[in-house]
């Protein structure tokens, strides 16, 4: 099988299969989309959806978060991962949203990687969603299921985006991402990929090397 096959049959099944697939992040506009994205690194949306609400209701704007004391920020965020840092990066990122954007998220991913706190992960999430951009955001779920799948072999999360990019029409990168950070977090899982669930297996690499053994459903973790 070729890889561009591959890339058919995995794509094909997923718009037959999954044909809506969206973030889920819970947020209301750009600015609290790009908070919720920081906020969910190495962390799960269901605990970042369980402190955005306070959050936004005290800090409704960029320039009301930028003004914040840390230490306040702290307060409502602390059961998210990495809590010190994550506050420290959000009083920055409403500082500069408001004095450098008037307040506004900008729309390109090198405008967006300028920001306190914003990754090239975070930044194509941002593009994506909010300015339908073409990229693709490759976190450690979409590294892992590319790997996996056979879609990719690149050794950094920007060489499997570029990958990915390569081979994903324009029209369908903005829902590839969900299609696989989804089927990363709920299917093809780290330790013990569902594989017996799996609708992927015919296309799968990962699939084909274990299709002999004795728990299909076992093998290494991955990225």
């Amino acid at each position: 099988m070729t890889r561009n096959e591959r890339y058919e049959g995995i794509v094909g099944w997923f718009r037959e299969n999954v044909p809506v697939a969206q973030s889920e992040l819970t947020f209301a506009d750009p600015y609290q989309l790009i908070v919720a994205v920081v906020l969910s690194a190495q962390c799960t949306d269901k605990r970042v959806n369980m402190v955005t609400p306070e959050l936004f209701r005290r800090y409704p704007t960029p320039a009301k978060l930028g003004s914040a004391a840390v230490e306040d920020i702290y307060e409502l965020i602390r059961s998210v991962s990495y809590p010190n840092s994550k506050a420290t990066h959000l009083q920055a990122l409403g500082r500069k949203l408001d004095e450098d954007f008037g307040g506004e998220v900008p729309g390109t991913v090198e405008e967006l990687m300028t920001l306190p706190g914003v990754g090239r992960k975070t930044a194509n999430v941002v593009a994506s969603i909010v300015y339908d951009k073409p990229v693709i955001a490759v976190d450690t779920h979409v590294f892992r299921v590319s790997h996996r799948l056979g879609l990719s072999n690149g050794k950094t999360p920007y060489d499997v985006e570029k990958d990915l990019e390569k081979h994903i029409k324009v029209d369908h990168r903005a829902t590839a991402h969900h299609w696989l950070i989804l089927h990363g977090r709920y299917i093809c899982t780290a330790r013990s990929p569902k594989c017996r669930e799996c609708g992927l297996t015919p296309w799968c690499q990962y699939y084909s090397r274990n299709a002999d053994s004795k728990k299909p459903d076992s093998g290494p973790a991955g990225a």
